[in-house]
């Protein structure tokens, strides 16, 4: 590993590192937030954000105002990219799939199986290497938005135990029903759509869940992606049915963009610093 940017900020320090990955083979990078108390050596819980289509690392380090408040709370923030990348790795001329579009799943089809296995990494590699480069304590929680949001229910939901708590901004909660999901899932894992429930937060909430990691999400009514790929409403009905405990907020006037992420970004945080100090 290598630290390729570091910047002090509220007390703690932004940092960007790179590493070689095994399991994506490739060069990743994430960005890091320690907090006054982790540069003070007292080991901190980690709570994860994974981001959305289009993006790297950088756009939540530099625009979700996150940083202050995980200072507040003693909270190490862990930013992954959202894609392998490279001259090597599977691409797409579209936006929403292969590099930048990763969408958090092992895929299974060509060109993208030896390449994209996000999922494994967000889970495993990328934990593994934080746990033991910085002072972490084994607390762990997890949130994002769009794509990352979807990514972060999707995940905690099929790793029972793994996270204290979860997250999202404007998920995609139903992405085998709606036209970007459909999309990746077809070309990621292929046409079987049992394949395709096991990475859809509506199919597993309505599965026999061995956890019901309670589910906070918030959605902006003003969102332009709000009916035609979001639907929150199926996550609404999905966990009512299944008696999964969910709190969605939908928030009146408020888009897709990271100004409504910066405008709640503190009230997730102090959430899952809650469940992480429980």
């Amino acid at each position: 590993m290598e630290r390729i940017e570091h910047h002090a900020c509220f007390g703690g320090r932004q940092e960007v590192w790179k590493h070689a990955s095994s399991t994506l083979g490739c060069e990743m990078r994430f960005g890091v937030f320690l907090p006054p108390a982790a540069l003070a050596g007292q080991r901190c819980p980690v709570l994860y954000w994974l981001s959305g289509l289009t993006c790297s690392e950088q756009n939540f380090i530099t625009k979700a105002g996150a940083q202050a408040h995980a200072a507040k709370h003693g909270l190490i923030l862990v930013a992954p990219d959202t894609s392998p990348r490279g001259e090597g790795v599977a691409n797409d001329a579209a936006y929403d799939l292969g590099q930048g579009a990763g969408f958090y799943l092992n895929a299974t089809q060509a060109p993208w199986a030896p390449h994209f296995r996000m999922e494994d990494y967000v889970v495993q590699e990328l934990p593994a290497l934080v746990e033991v480069q910085f002072p972490t304590s084994e607390r762990r929680a997890i949130f994002g938005h769009s794509m990352g949001g979807h990514g972060a229910l999707t995940l905690a939901l099929r790793h029972p135990g793994r996270y204290a708590s979860v997250s999202a901004f404007s998920p995609i909660v139903a992405p085998s029903q709606v036209p970007w999901g459909r999309k990746a899932l077809a070309a990621y894992l292929g046409e079987d759509r049992a394949a395709w429930a096991a990475h859809d937060a509506v199919e597993l909430v309505a599965s026999e869940l061995d956890e019901r990691l309670p589910l906070l999400v918030d959605q902006g009514e003003a969102d332009e992606f709000l009916a035609g790929q979001l639907k929150p409403e199926l996550l609404q009905q999905a966990c009512a049915a299944a008696g999964h405990p969910l709190t969605l907020r939908r928030q009146p006037g408020y888009d897709h963009s990271y100004y409504f992420i910066a405008s709640f970004i503190g009230e997730h945080i102090a959430h899952h610093a809650q469940a992480l100090r429980a």
